[in-house]
């Protein structure tokens, strides 16, 4: 192994390829849904696909470019929080330099400070790394070129995607682009005064993120869901005096937004808590044997090639560079506050102080996260509403206490440095989220774990490029929830950006002091009983779950978004269950492992083909919107209205299920035609 290729500069140059393509798709999903998904699998066999061309190329060398790809999925999460600072007006664009140097050393923190948990979460522990150790199979299958079925194997994985992505990028230009088909429908009907919907959403990408994290995650969502929409909102309504000419959706919707997901953010937080203090002991492990290895460096040439990580003195000076970086870049962002030179140094020094530990705390939580349901499914804006929380109430103390937010150009300040250090720290957690990951497949294949680092090092930086010029393109072709840049867009195309959404109404909530902590303390209560059921579940080892991040997110994510995942989950039930029915091979587990990843692919293809198109249609957009053109240049409504006239909202969303139970049954069908038969 130790002779084979690993770290190439073509491998470098692939990764950083596919790396801004998958930043730019990630970028676009997560505004839009407030989803992120890791692209390590995808990006593992388009490297094998690209590589196999060339003379020389391992199964070593294709890892090194699946790691290095593998930050888009996870580094594109600081959208989380980003967009907050022009929803409060205090940024009119994504400025290059900032969101680049707070992406990049946010993110090389994060790959630091989940070095010293190698050992302890992924060499010694029993964590699933459900992601990692799919890649790492796809890696071994596709690489051993000796055996026919295995590259007859690589090959159709390479199908699956193509096919998920051709069908995902014609279903999302009819729906996005020639708005021929609807993105959802839902039914809505009173009882007295009590609001009820009946949602199913169509995304065909939170479809397969359901696949991926599993029945078991889906039903938690649902249970959420059950929890906002079944109970919280029709008790709300029925005690709101609300205007009875206004239609039902804008009705239960306000009231979601102004008081349900506050509900949904307090019960994240607390199952964010949770998972922090569950992590203490493996935290502890990891610095010791960081520590350990610090005094005794020369004991690192001893150990075997698979098990070096970068040295801590390597470590130490990167991360001094990356702490001198993040100085530099709060200080150019306070500098422009007004503030006196001493007020603005220490907040420059309270931020940075505050990053860098929470930054740390965070980073095992987001790798255990991880291990347990895969970077796919961890919910990091979990993380991100405690961050929020914490450093606001901090600033809210320093500004009473040097004058800052005696003025609303003070408040609003600090309520942007609030948003600025959140992201910082969500660097930090992102990328330690995927950095475990990462090398939890690298230890399965047998690689350099410091050459994986430095790896992801690199697409942090690549990734960081990304993000802003993304970010400005899609501000600019479908503005954001409550940050428009021009009053004639249309509304409907509003990127939501949920979790910047939420996190800027914590933020201006705690500074006004006009936060609504009664939801709050109802979410954090109701957390509470959720990780306690999730306790007694656990004490009688029942296969149920109650994860409480999952339910958190099914109450403050809109139903239309939760719902897919949700058939996503029970369709990877029901594949499970014909599996394991099948009269060919029953007790055979090879028959569901290459189900599972054949359907894996397809669910990736279908993910990577929604979040292009949408990026390619905010490209389009912009051209014709630059130009005095629409901003639905391609919409074929006005046509349609002609056809259906008054009917044409309901032939859109009949249409659209239509394809979406076509689609379902076809990848249901495509992903159990993976069975095996006996000769």
């Amino acid at each position: 192994m130790q002779n084979l290729r690993e770290l190439t500069l073509r491998g470098m140059i692939l990764g950083a390829f596919i790396t801004v393509i998958f930043t730019a798709s990630n970028v676009y999903l997560g505004l839009k849904v407030g989803l992120t998904f890791s692209s390590a699998i995808p990006a593992a066999v388009i490297s094998m696909a690209i590589l196999r061309f060339f003379s020389g190329s391992t199964i070593l060398e294709n890892n090194m470019v699946q790691t290095q790809a593998s930050a888009a999925g996870t580094l594109s999460s600081i959208i989380f929080v980003l967009p907050g600072l022009l929803m409060i007006g205090y940024w009119q664009s994504f400025p290059f330099w900032l969101t680049l140097t707070v992406c990049a050393s946010g993110g090389m923190l994060g790959v630091l400070f989940s070095i010293p948990l190698r050992q302890v979460m992924v060499v010694k522990s029993s964590l699933p790394y459900p992601e990692g150790v799919a890649a790492a199979e796809i890696l071994k299958a596709g690489c051993d070129t000796d055996n026919a079925e295995e590259t007859k194997n690589n090959h159709d994985g390479l199908k699956d995607i193509i096919f998920g992505g051709v069908i995902a990028s014609c279903v999302s230009l009819f729906t996005n682009g020639f708005r021929v088909l609807a993105d959802g429908t839902a039914y809505w009907f009173t009882q007295g005064k009590s609001i009820f919907q009946i949602p199913l959403g169509f995304s065909l990408a939170l479809l397969s993120a359901g696949y991926l994290v599993g029945i078991i995650s889906g039903i938690s969502i649902l249970i959420g869901n059950i929890i906002a929409w079944g109970f919280a909102i029709p008790i709300l309504s029925t005690i709101a005096d609300y205007d009875p000419n206004a239609s039902l959706p804008q009705i239960a919707m306000g009231l979601w937004a102004s008081d349900v997901r506050f509900i949904g953010a307090g019960t994240l937080a607390i199952a964010a808590m949770w998972t922090l203090l569950t992590l203490i002991k493996p935290v502890i492990e990891g610095l010791k044997s960081s520590f350990s290895s610090l005094k005794n460096e020369n004991g690192r040439q001893k150990v075997e090639q698979t098990e070096q990580d970068l040295s801590p003195k390597t470590i130490l000076i990167i991360m001094a560079a990356m702490l001198l970086i993040l100085f530099a870049t709060f200080y150019v962002f306070v500098a422009d506050s007004g503030l006196s030179a001493g007020i603005a140094w220490s907040l420059v020094f309270c931020a940075v102080l505050f990053a860098f530990i929470m930054g740390f705390l965070v980073a095992a939580a987001c790798g255990y996260m991880a291990g347990l349901v895969g970077s796919s499914a961890s919910p990091i804006s979990g993380i991100g509403i405690v961050a929020v929380t914490v450093i606001s109430l901090l600033l809210l103390g320093l500004g009473e206490a040097n004058g800052m937010l005696d003025t609303i150009e003070g408040s609003n300040f600090a309520t942007a440095l609030a948003l600025f250090t959140t992201s910082a720290v969500l660097a930090i957690a992102t990328i330690s989220n995927d950095n475990l990951q990462d090398l939890k497949t690298g230890y399965l294949v047998k690689a350099t774990p410091w050459r994986q680092q430095v790896a992801l090092l690199v697409g942090c930086v690549v990734g960081a490029i990304v993000i802003a010029p993304v970010l400005d393109i899609l501000y600019n072709a479908y503005g954001f929830t409550g940050a428009m840049p021009r009053v004639d867009m249309d509304p409907s195309q509003v990127l939501a950006a949920p979790q910047a959404t939420l996190m800027t109404t914590i933020a201006k909530g705690i500074f006004s002091h006009q936060l609504e902590w009664t939801m709050i303390l109802i979410g954090l209560a109701l957390g509470a009983i959720i990780i306690i059921i999730d306790l007694l579940l656990a004490k009688n080892n029942s296969k149920f779950r109650l994860p409480a991040l999952a339910v958190g997110m099914g109450i403050y994510l809109p139903p239309v978004i939760t719902t897919p995942i949700f058939i996503g989950a029970l369709i990877s039930w029901f594949i499970r269950r014909r599996v394991q029915r099948s009269k060919v091979h029953p007790n055979d587990q090879e028959n569901y492992r290459n189900v599972d990843r054949k359907a894996a692919l397809i669910a990736s293809g279908l993910i990577v083909g929604e979040s292009l198109v949408g990026v390619i249609m905010a490209v389009i957009i912009v051209i014709s919107v630059s130009s005095g053109g629409s901003d639905a240049p391609l919409s074929l409504t006005p046509w349609l209205g002609q056809v259906f006239g008054s009917d044409l909202g309901v032939a859109q969303q009949l249409l659209g299920l239509a394809v979406f139970v076509i689609i379902c049954i076809t990848f249901i069908r495509r992903a159990l035609s993976a069975i095996k038969r006996q000769p």
